[in-house]
């Protein structure tokens, strides 16, 4: 019986990576897989997926308003998949979610998703929150803060690399405007 699996973290945590390499795996084993990457994470081009330690793959590319059980079915009756793996899931929508849930209980394919747990201000994202209650595992990927207590949460930083304390939820970026901190260096920051 397929699963549904969510991967969490705070950034720099070898999400991608992992992704990949899970991919990898099944690939070198003669199954098909299929990567999905929302379209509005363009940094290294829309439909890719990059790891900072330079991994990357082709991605079918979704959107909010995409029927993810349809866009995978319709994938599945073109070639067989054996699991379907979705990176910055954080940007997934309720409904999408439970599309994967169905992707598993319908198609019997196990999905892995990988994403922020929490944004910038210390709230869930949409797609997280519902991975994290409907998801059939849970893993949580470590990493270090700067003080080297395990990171849980990610600060944004504006150009000056001053913390930024409002703005919109979602802003695509990495290293130059991302850092991951444990709770207390994010509070002492913060407050």
């Amino acid at each position: 019986m397929a699963k549904l699996y969510f991967y969490y973290s705070s950034m720099n945590a070898g999400k991608s990576t992992a992704l990949l390499q899970s991919s990898y795996n099944y690939q070198e084993r003669g199954m098909n897989t299929v990567i999905l990457a929302p379209e509005m994470d363009d940094r290294y081009g829309v439909g890719k997926v990059t790891s900072r330690i330079g991994l990357e793959a082709e991605a079918l590319s979704f959107n909010p308003k995409d029927d993810l059980l349809t866009k995978i079915a319709e994938s599945h009756a073109n070639k067989e998949l054996h699991c379907v793996l979705v990176d910055e899931a954080q940007f997934l929508t309720k409904e999408q979610v439970f599309q994967l849930g169905e992707v598993t209980d319908s198609l019997d394919i196990p999905v892995l998703a990988y994403g922020l747990r929490t944004d910038f201000q210390g709230e869930p994202f949409e797609g997280s929150k519902y991975l994290l209650a409907w998801s059939d595992n849970l893993k949580e990927l470590k990493a270090i803060c700067h003080c080297g207590a395990k990171a849980t949460m990610v600060v944004r930083l504006d150009e000056s690399g001053n913390p930024v304390k409002e703005g919109s939820q979602v802003q695509i970026g990495g290293n130059d405007r991302y850092v991951s901190m444990c709770r207390r260096h994010f509070k002492a920051l913060l407050t």
